[in-house]
Parts: C-alpha cells; structure tokens; sequence
C-alpha cells in the first residue's frame, strides 16, 4: 500500500484529574494507524505557546509524521472528567489553534499523496478549519481511490446538520455511534425507525462504501452495501474509554488498506478498541498480536 494516511482536525490538550495527555481524535487516528505499520500524518495547528511546543515534542519522540501549523492562537485543552464508569466529559476551548488551520502549499502536496484520510465534525466549527479540510478532500486525486472517512464527533453544540450533510456527501465511510445516530436521525427527519434502518438510510442516500456503527457495550456493526458485519464487544476491565472510537476507526482503516476482509477488518478493530480501554489515555502502546 502506497500512499498517506491522514488524520486532520483538531490536536490539544486532555486535561485530566491525573494531569494533562495528548488528544484529539486526528492524533489518535494517526498514531494508531502507524502501530499498524503504515505511513500516517496528522494534519492540524498549534499556538506559539509551551503547549504548542510540547505537542510537537510529544508527536515527535512517539515518532508521528505531523503537518502541525503555528497561528497566532493558544493550543486548543479540554478539561476531561471521567465518571465511575470511565466514561468522559469534555469541556471544549473555543477559538483556538486548531480552529484556525490554515490551507498551504505543503497540504496541497500531502493530498496528492493520500490514500486515506479521516475528519471530524468537532474540527469544523470554525469556517478557517472547515474551508481547510474541504480544500484538502478535494484536492485528493480521484485515481488514489481514496478512503474517506468521516467520523461523526458530536460535542457542546458545535456542529449543524449542514456541516453534517455535506461532510457526508463527502466520504465514502461514515464512522457513528448510537447516540450520535439518534442525534442525527432526528435532525434528518426520520427519528422513529430502528437504528439498522437508519444506517441503511445513510449508506444508500449517501453512496457510502461502509457505514460503522459503534453501540459501546451492545457491540458494533459495518454497513457495505447489502451486507452487515456485526461483533459483540469484549468484556474488559476499564481504565477509560478516552481514545477508544479513534482506535477502532484507526484499527479498521489500516487493516482494509491491507487488504483485509471487512469482517476481519471489523474483528481487529473491536480488539483494538478493547485494549485501549484497559489502559489510561488515548495512545497506548499496542501489542504485537493486534498489529500484525
């Protein structure tokens, strides 16, 4: 497989009650797929601040290609609060660097060389980042036969269902969770259907190649035209579940890229998402026997 994987949006700061880690669904995404073996990049802007300075040192020394822009805005945190079940709570900075990514030369270059690239809803609520990733999609060369992947991130109210819409008509795999499906559902207009129904809705108004569906503990299902992939999710013990999502989407993207089956692909990604659970933070180290 030749070619970039690209993950673009957002990168911050998690602050957590045990101090402060490294986050950003596009770091997450790309960091993992790396453990897989392929050649990634994160896309994204930070502040000429410390902060910004110690997201370049920290990508660095984990060995992450990175397009990291500085702009003259403060590196993006969020204030992270887990419960007892180890489910998070964010609290989101606005305006900050990662709203405002600017569209470069070096970008250009980078989506003639991609092969996948995954973007979020969250990373588009400033219109300079919006523009920025439209740009870049577009300048995707159609022969890369390019995944693209759109992974829903509902949070605070920034998003709206034009975003939504056209994100969607962009890619050609949507990656969402339940609650974010009923959310999307209703602002579509057809919240009393099941929710398989709504993601054959999708997957056929949208000429979606794959549709992923994550239900937490009720497992998880891939949508391709005429065929549904479902995994129950393992039992773990969890330290929390911040990261997760990015790794299964990660896990998922690099194993088709390898050329596996969806099922397999789909199997991997469970597994994936499963060990990251058990560890603390976004971007553990994964073992040998889920890379392979």
């Amino acid at each position: 497989m030749k070619g970039l994987v690209i993950g673009m949006g957002e990168a911050l700061w998690d602050v957590l009650p045990e101090g402060k880690k490294i986050g950003g669904a596009p770091a997450n995404f790309a960091y993992h797929v790396s453990q897989f073996g392929l050649p990634s990049c994160v896309v994204s802007a930070v502040g000429d601040d410390p902060l910004g300075n110690e997201i370049i040192e920290n990508f660095t020394s984990k060995g992450l290609t990175h397009q990291i822009e500085r702009v003259p805005y403060p590196t993006g945190t969020v204030q992270v609060e887990v419960d007892q079940a180890g489910i998070p709570r964010y609290e989101i900075k606005e305006n900050v660097a990662w709203d405002n990514i600017p569209y470069t030369d070096t970008l250009e270059q980078l989506a003639k060389r991609t092969t996948a690239v995954c973007f979020g809803s969250l990373a588009q609520r400033n219109v300079v980042s919006r523009n920025t990733i439209n740009r870049f999609l577009d300048a995707i060369p159609a022969e890369n036969k390019p995944l693209i992947v759109f992974d829903v991130n509902l949070r605070q109210g920034f998003y709206n269902k034009e975003t939504l819409c056209d994100s969607m008509r962009r890619c050609n795999v949507l990656k969402i969770n339940d609650e974010e499906l009923v959310m999307v559902s209703r602002m579509f207009g057809y919240p009393g259907i099941d929710l398989q129904d709504k993601c054959w809705i999708l997957l056929g108004k949208y000429n979606l190649q794959m549709l992923i569906l994550t239900c937490g503990i009720n497992g998880s299902y891939v949508f391709t035209p005429g065929n549904i992939s479902f995994q129950p999710t393992p039992k773990v013990e969890v330290a929390d579940t911040v990261g997760a999502g990015d790794s299964f989407t990660a896990a998922f993207i690099s194993n088709i890229l390898k050329g596996k089956s969806v099922a397999e692909a789909h199997s991997r990604a469970v597994l994936t998402s499963a060990y990251v659970c058990t560890r603390k933070g976004a971007m553990p180290l994964l073992p040998e026997e889920l890379t392979d």
